[in-house]
């Protein structure tokens, strides 16, 4: 038993001591790929960089991640070395560690040397263990109709399991036969591209169709012609679809900003009656918010980095809130019932509040890091990339309007601010406390303007005129929606953010915007009550 313990120590000391000298003793590389990568010729270093692309051993992706970083030395006698972290140095044949003796040269890369590495190196990663790389090396194969590939992506084929993985790499050996000499492997090849609906592939499609200056096509087999025509018709239709998904969504996306910024909106404009001017500076102020959280994080809490925005959340929403509730005691609660006054005087408060943080930050813009869980995106329909910063925005905003709703329709200050919406003086006779519910529901607005401020930071840029290009969109969609109305505030929301981006490919951004500006006017003088009828003797 003993015995077995000590060979079993012996065993693994090997294992790590092969593991420490960078893998090269258990995963050879071809002598001749070594041999033609030592001499100085630019053909002889493709070649040999090409072989290792089409090579299955993991010695192969290491060296060609050694060449991409610049660690591949010559030595005088052909030695193809590698240095390592420190000053160690393996020797690609043999795995040992070996001494420098002064008379390497660093292996030189030109351009096109760099390209082949990168394409050697999807290829080599088409027999990773993890199946994410596989298929993140097959989908960079399909932008490569290089047939000297097809036995590499064929060997790949047999040994891969994972289903996505096939399709795709069986979707980038259809491009690689395009150039097939067997018209049956170039017919297969065309109905395969045309049922992936990948648009990379539409121009080596259009090309089998033109023809040459003696009126010869490029394609001479008719049936493959045919299919090609069809299978650029179905990539069309297949990125047409795309482009209208991806119009829906960033629609949907650009409604949910727009809710956000709205939702506020909709409770100091639309049940309170305050024209509120200064409420693009609350979404502002939530914004810078969010920035003086990250910098917070950064400085004492680096590790928890990834979580600033989830703390950013409540300090925004008070910070805002508290600001509202300044701004409502000291100058609107005087102003109730003049409209024009209230007009005038929040936009001297916009102008205050924006001068405030220029002092402040300066008037240049800042930047807001995603967090890591909201970078990147997901691929669906073969081509459209959502991404997750707008989906989180997206989740977001229904989250924000649910609680409000829940506010209003299941809390004693949401039964006040009903009551006080319905009729102000009946309210105040029976003893609601108008003033203190004033209070309270500006602050509420003003809060959830704060959140709108969180959502605009994940965007873009925090700047000091960050509000100013929402207020005038927030108060069309309130106006749209029905004033009081929070049912019609998340309708004019969504249904205006997704009618600009389905026009704006058409007309133009600046004519969208101009077009949903005259039909919300046209909507407006048959519709004055807006989507959703407001309801009470305020109405009167």
């Amino acid at each position: 038993m003993k015995q077995h313990l000590n060979f079993l120590k012996l065993l693994i000391s090997g294992m790590l001591l092969c593991w420490h000298s960078w893998g090269f003793a258990s995963a050879w590389v071809d002598p001749s790929i070594l041999h033609r990568l030592a001499i100085d010729s630019s053909n002889e270093r493709l070649q040999a960089i090409q072989a290792l692309g089409q090579s299955d051993m993991p010695g192969a992706a290491r060296l060609l991640a050694a060449l991409i970083e610049s660690k591949v030395l010559v030595s005088s006698n052909g030695n193809i070395l590698v240095t390592q972290e420190g000053k160690d140095v393996i020797d690609i044949a043999s795995g040992d560690q070996v001494p420098l003796s002064g008379n390497e040269q660093p292996l030189m890369l030109n351009n096109r040397l760099r390209r082949a590495i990168q394409l050697s190196q999807a290829t080599v990663a088409l027999f990773a263990t993890d199946a994410s790389v596989r298929l993140s090396a097959a989908i960079r194969m399909q932008k490569e109709i290089d047939s000297s590939h097809i036995p590499t992506v064929e060997r790949a084929l047999q040994r891969e399991r994972d289903g996505r993985v096939k399709d795709a790499m069986q979707i980038a050996l259809a491009g690689m036969q395009l150039k097939s000499s067997d018209p049956q492997v170039r017919l297969s090849a065309v109905n395969m591209l045309g049922t992936s609906g990948i648009g990379d592939y539409r121009p080596a499609l259009v090309s089998l169709l033109q023809k040459d200056g003696a009126g010869m096509f490029a394609e001479p087999d008719e049936r493959v012609r045919r299919a090609a025509l069809q299978a650029i018709n179905q990539i069309d239709r297949h990125q047409s679809l795309i482009s209208w998904a991806g119009n829906i969504f960033f629609g949907i996306s650009l409604g949910s900003v727009l809710l956000l910024a709205a939702l506020g909106l909709a409770i100091t404009f639309g049940l309170m009656g305050v024209i509120n001017m200064a409420h693009g500076e609350l979404l502002m102020i939530g914004a810078y918010a969010t920035y003086m959280m990250q910098a917070l994080f950064k400085s004492w809490f680096p590790e928890w980095m990834n979580w600033y925005l989830i703390a950013a959340l409540p300090v925004a929403f008070l910070v805002t809130a508290l600001v509202g509730m300044a701004i409502e005691r000291t100058v609107i609660r005087w102003l109730y019932g003049r409209p024009l006054e209230t007009l005038l005087a929040t936009w001297g408060i916009s102008l205050i509040l924006m001068q405030v943080v220029r002092s402040i930050y300066g008037a240049q813009n800042v930047e807001v890091a995603n967090p890591s869980w909201m970078s990147g995106g997901l691929t669906v329909m073969g081509g459209l990339v959502l991404s997750y910063n707008r989906i989180a925005i997206m989740i977001f905003s229904l989250i924000v309007v649910l609680t409000v709703w829940l506010i209003l329709n299941r809390t004693r200050l949401g039964l006040f601010v009903r009551a006080i919406t319905l009729n102000r003086r009946m309210a105040d006779c029976v003893g609601v406390p108008t003033g203190k519910v004033d209070m309270m529901a500006f602050g509420l607005g003003a809060g959830i303007a704060g959140l709108g401020g969180v959502a605009l930071s994940q965007l873009g840029n925090v700047g000091p005129d960050l509000g100013r290009s929402y207020i005038v969109d927030s108060f069309m969609v309130v106006v749209l929606g029905g004033v009081g109305q929070l049912a019609g505030t998340v309708v004019a929301a969504l249904g205006l953010g997704a009618i600009n981006k389905l026009i704006e490919p058409f007309w133009g951004a600046v004519i969208a915007k101009i077009a949903i500006l005259l039909l919300i006017v046209l909507f407006v003088q048959k519709r004055p009550q807006g989507l959703f009828a407001p309801k009470g003797r305020s109405v009167e």
